[in-house]
């Protein structure tokens, strides 16, 4: 809003209004009608005129005996823990208007907490807020009218309905919940639409990504060509690429990673990953599939020669990346992005950026978000998305409980048997009151004792990325907490059993199944419960599809765990639904679309 009066700007501040729709959906709590009842309406607040007749007073209570002459009818009013001033209010042969609630009481009508009006046939709304409610009517009557919200970019009855709310006639405002829904969603995405700031390419990335494609001793997906195509489009437009790609686990980002390295080529590329273990599984990757002309580096706590990174043509790192000296990049990428920081991000990319220099920025997720949540984001980044799998998935997901144990163990030692490794997910390192589940303390031992190479390691281990690499290459079994939702790729992995599993969101568990089956193998996935039924983790057990399980996420957790950290621009939606309102996002869309043309 433009032109302020400085002490509205700091009450908006205060109420966290940024634009007169925040300001209008701002909603009374309540509203006062003092409407004058020609009947007396029991169970309900009256509003009435009277004559007093009498009044008595005892250390707790004050009775007013009034003559109500529209009723033609006597009111006891009752006043409870009354204060000097209601004596010298209620005087005997006083008349005024009065309003509470009345109910019968014998057979008399009585008045409880009576309060006097001194305006009628009014409805008056009363807010929540830290200021007095006439402060804030005052600024409703200042700041909205049906032309400043128009110009918000609202139809003129829809302006009118939403000024119904503040400014009510003679009737109490009834809340369109539609309407209610996308205003809120509208006003987000005008706000994001003011963010979505497109820098111009700093240079055109022209590479050839064919030849590498053709060297690679497999086929891509369809799917995998597609994104490619799309982030080709991107490299030689008019403007920097912001772009995220998502795919399920085991979609095959990495060579379409390395595609972009080699359509970046002799251009400079950088990739940021989460863990170390990560960032060597991708330094192996392209060390093994990259032409042997293009020079790879890898960036960790461990690793220390700047030299090799400066002269590199791509450079594959962890964190440690912000703390080095880094040359000029021509395209900055980021794995699992969602377990960095935005400020991380933009720090990779501000590092390798110089004076007027825009990289190219592709962010990779292995977390598909809800369909509602990308069309929002979409305003922001463009969005590609890789759903088909180089080897399909073959994985049963049962739900068990404790009189399957038994059974579990002895499928545990035939996998083994057959050369095949196993994961035991607990959801604590130590025994824990708040938990009615074993931790990693508590279960290990049972472990360790029936079964031969037993690896146990967690997030607060210091030397967990060496026991998962020794675990891969020659472990049976893996005990071990949510640390392995992202990380080694484990060919042999066949079972993976998640202790506590109503505890996990889907797309965690959708996560740590995916550890399985990673090239094509048999998987099975276990979620242990002490839930005698849950229709959650039956519905997840029904699908490995990680688009339809964002969608179930959303739809079991009201959307709160999913839509945190990528809604971040103020207030959290309140009327609108991540799950069922994606006819209001996209009419809220078109609007938006419409106002920028």
């Amino acid at each position: 809003m433009q032109n302020l009066d400085p002490i509205d700007k700091e009450r908006f501040k205060k109420l966290g209004v940024v634009t007169r729709l925040d300001l209008a959906l701002l909603l009374p709590h309540t509203y006062e009608d003092t409407t004058l009842c020609l009947t007396p309406v029991l169970e309900q607040t009256n509003t009435v005129h009277v004559k007093i007749l009498s009044t008595k007073q005892t250390p707790k209570v004050f009775q007013i005996h009034c003559w109500v002459e529209a009723w033609e009818t006597h009111l006891d009013g009752v006043i409870f823990a009354p204060k000097p001033y209601h004596k010298a209010l209620f005087k005997q042969d006083a008349q005024m208007y009065i309003t509470g609630k009345v109910q019968k009481n014998g057979l008399y009508l009585q008045m409880v907490q009576p309060k006097v009006v001194t305006s009628i046939n009014t409805i008056i709304p009363k807010y929540k807020t830290p200021f007095q409610n006439k402060t804030v009517i005052e600024l409703m009557k200042r700041y909205l009218d049906e032309a400043s919200l128009c110009e918000e970019g609202l139809h003129v009855e829809e302006a009118k309905t939403v000024l119904e709310w503040h400014f009510p006639s003679k009737r109490m405002p009834s809340y369109a919940q539609s309407l209610l829904k996308f205003v809120e969603i509208f006003n987000f995405l005008k706000k994001l639409s003011h963010k979505n700031v497109r820098l111009p390419s700093s240079i055109f990335l022209e590479g050839d990504e064919k030849a590498f494609v053709k060297s690679l001793p497999f086929t891509l997906t369809s799917d995998q060509c597609k994104v490619i195509d799309e982030i080709k489009h991107d490299f030689v437009g008019e403007y920097a690429t912001k772009r995220v790609v998502m795919g399920d686990v085991g979609c095959g980002k990495t060579m379409v990673i390395l595609a972009c390295v080699m359509m970046a080529y002799p251009h400079k590329s950088i990739l940021m990953a989460p863990t170390t273990l990560l960032a060597n599984q991708l330094f192996e990757e392209a060390q093994k599939f990259l032409p042997l002309h293009v020079t790879v580096a890898l960036v960790t706590q461990e690793e220390k020669n700047n030299d090799d990174v400066i002269q590199a043509d791509f450079i594959i790192g962890t964190h440690a990346l912000l703390f080095r000296n880094l040359p000029q990049c021509a395209l900055v990428m980021v794995d699992e992005q969602h377990r960095f920081g935005t400020k991380q991000r933009a720090l990779l990319s501000a590092i390798v950026s110089q004076s007027s220099w825009h990289p190219h920025y592709v962010q990779f997720s292995a977390t598909p978000i809800p369909r509602t949540l990308s069309m929002i984001h979409a305003s922001l980044v463009d969005f590609s998305f890789i759903k088909m799998l180089p080897f399909p998935k073959d994985i049963t997901t049962n739900v068990v409980r404790k009189k399957d144990f038994k059974e579990l163990v002895l499928h545990v030692k035939s996998e083994i048997a057959e050369g095949h490794q196993c994961i035991i997910v607990y959801p604590l390192v130590e025994e824990s009151e708040m938990v009615n589940y074993q931790s990693i303390d508590e279960g290990r031992g049972f472990w360790e004792k029936h079964f031969e190479k037993v690896y146990v390691t967690h997030g607060k281990d210091k030397h967990k990325e060496e026991k998962l690499k020794a675990f891969k290459e020659e472990g049976n079994l893996l005990i071990s907490t949510t640390v392995v939702e992202v990380g080694i790729s484990l060919p042999r992995l066949s079972t993976i059993v998640i202790v506590g599993a109503e505890r996990l969101g889907l797309a965690s568990l959708h996560q740590l199944r995916g550890r399985v089956s990673r090239n094509g193998l048999k998987g099975y996935c276990y979620l242990y419960t002490h839930l005698s039924s849950s229709e959650r983790l039956e519905a997840f057990s029904q699908t490995l599809d990680g688009f339809e399980i964002a969608e179930l996420d959303l739809k079991y957790r009201q959307g709160g765990d999913v839509v945190e950290g990528i809604i971040q621009s103020g207030k959290k939606l309140v009327w609108f639904d991540m799950a069922e309102d994606e006819a209001i996002l996209k009419a809220a869309k078109k609007r938006v679309d419409e106002a920028k043309t």
